[in-house]
């Protein structure tokens, strides 16, 4: 699981003590109704991989139709959905997320994230999809700048560092949609904010970062950004190879000119 997806479970289980989860600025505060029902949302929270939240997270819906954790257990299918690389049904679960809750800020930025992954050049919807993205990302990053410390017992320090890393996945969707519209400059200065903000920096985002800094010829920011993204720890195989032929891009262009 991602350091984000980590975060938010711890948030997440420390707002089961009966405060607001992290991912909503609902003032609304949801609470169980059985012993049942609290031995199902456990269930949910402690679940092993991404498959089994997943199904966790139905069968609470299933069995509880009337809980207050509908919009958290959706939230937590669609970033379950996200780690499998099942983008269809992330989508699905964050808007139902966001039909219960329309304060889910984490629902929000998922889906802003979705919809631009899943939108290309010529799509003929590409203006109404990369235009949703946009005003979810932002409309999400401007509810986390404000949203209230969800368990009082983290210290500010470590709350305000929860809320930039949540707001990195807001300018990483917004980023993601700059470089469909080949927005070069917009593209490297969202990655960036969000490889900046983000409490473990993602070498997959500095590898974008430095592809719309290539593009927009911005050569040794673009190389600063790839060399930072090939020395960080246990950087994925394939995101390790795009970073090394990106570099070698780079330096083709910089040995040309």
């Amino acid at each position: 699981m991602s350091r984000t997806r980590i975060f938010t479970l711890i948030l997440g289980l420390a707002a089961f003590a009966g405060l607001t989860f992290a991912q909503s600025t609902n003032p609304k505060q949801p609470q169980p109704k059985s012993q049942k029902e609290v031995e199902a949302i456990m269930a949910m929270f402690q679940a092993d991989s991404p498959q089994a939240r997943i199904e966790a997270a139905m069968a609470l819906i299933t069995q509880f139709a009337d809980t207050d954790f509908k919009a958290t257990a959706f939230y937590l299918a669609s970033f379950s959905a996200r780690d499998i690389g099942d983008t269809d049904n992330m989508i699905v679960y964050a808007e139902r997320a966001l039909e219960t809750d329309k304060q889910n800020y984490g629902a929000m930025l998922l889906l802003a994230q979705a919809l631009a992954q899943r939108t290309r050049e010529f799509d003929l919807d590409k203006e109404e999809k990369l235009g949703r993205a946009e005003k979810l990302a932002k409309d999400a990053i401007e509810m986390v700048a404000t949203a209230p410390k969800p368990n009082p017992e983290a210290t500010d320090e470590q709350w305000e560092a929860g809320k930039k890393d949540f707001m990195s996945q807001g300018y990483e969707a917004l980023g993601l949609a700059a470089m469909v519209r080949k927005n070069h400059a917009a593209c490297a200065e969202n990655f960036g904010k969000a490889a900046e903000m983000s409490m473990q920096t993602d070498p997959a985002v500095l590898v974008r970062q430095a592809n719309c800094l290539r593009q927009d010829k911005k050569l040794d920011e673009a190389l600063a950004a790839i060399d930072k993204a090939l020395a960080l720890e246990n950087v994925h195989p394939q995101v390790r190879k795009a970073a090394t032929e990106e570099k070698i891009l780079i330096n083709k262009l910089k040995a040309a000119q």
